[in-house]
């Protein structure tokens, strides 16, 4: 089963992710990272990015395409996740193609629904360990003995600088920018299903594997 996981940043895309990976055994794929890996490993299409990305251009739709073409052929195991992908009316497109080429289909479009004022004190709250990078919140789930990592004990945390209103309200629009030409055009298939992305992680989880099941 091949998915399209919709939500601006902060939304629980990534947690969703890793859970649909550990349950399922689908991959995902997360163009950004997939396109540092190209780099480092000196692909074709890596080699092709990174001489764009040192002239100090952006990336264009074909070698993002290509990328995904890249990854595809390795094989997906449980299914792809599609995360950061595609972002245009031309990599909607592209996608189909590249799926098509290799006898797969493009299941299901879930959109992770946020409240705006909630994703604000959702990202603010946000810090990790230092150490093994463990998630905590000031508010939703704040370690056992505080100032020590459950996890490792460690007494070191840090906060992304990125992490504040003005950053996730410049997020919003870009992540409504980026997905208005493409909503439409699952949505003519009827492939768009919506989520609650302010609900608490497990219903979250099991509203996905509903439609996922059903």
């Amino acid at each position: 089963m091949n998915i399209i996981l919709l939500g601006p940043p902060g939304a629980g895309k990534g947690t969703q992710a890793q859970r649909l990976m550990a349950t399922r055994g689908m991959q995902q794929l997360s163009t950004g990272d997939m396109l540092r890996a190209a780099v480092k490993a000196g692909t074709p299409v890596g080699q092709q990015a990174k001489a764009v990305m040192e002239a100090g251009e952006l990336v264009s739709d074909a070698i993002v395409s290509a990328l995904i073409g890249e990854r595809l052929d390795q094989g997906v195991g449980g299914g792809a996740i599609f995360d950061g992908y595609p972002r245009t009316a031309a990599q909607a497109v592209a996608l189909d193609e590249l799926l098509e080429a290799r006898g797969l289909t493009l299941d299901h479009v879930i959109e992770l629904e946020v409240d705006e004022a909630a994703l604000i004190e959702r990202v603010e709250g946000r810090y990790t360990c230092a150490n093994c990078g463990e998630g905590y919140h000031d508010r939703f789930k704040r370690p056992k003995v505080e100032g020590v990592c459950d996890v490792c004990g460690s007494t070191a945390f840090k906060r992304r600088p990125d992490d504040n209103a003005e950053t996730v309200q410049t997020r919003m629009a870009e992540y409504r920018a980026k997905t208005a030409p493409i909503l439409p055009i699952y949505q003519a298939r009827g492939l768009v299903e919506r989520v609650n992305g302010m609900a608490d992680i497990d219903h979250v989880s099991q509203a996905i594997a509903a439609i996922l099941d059903g």
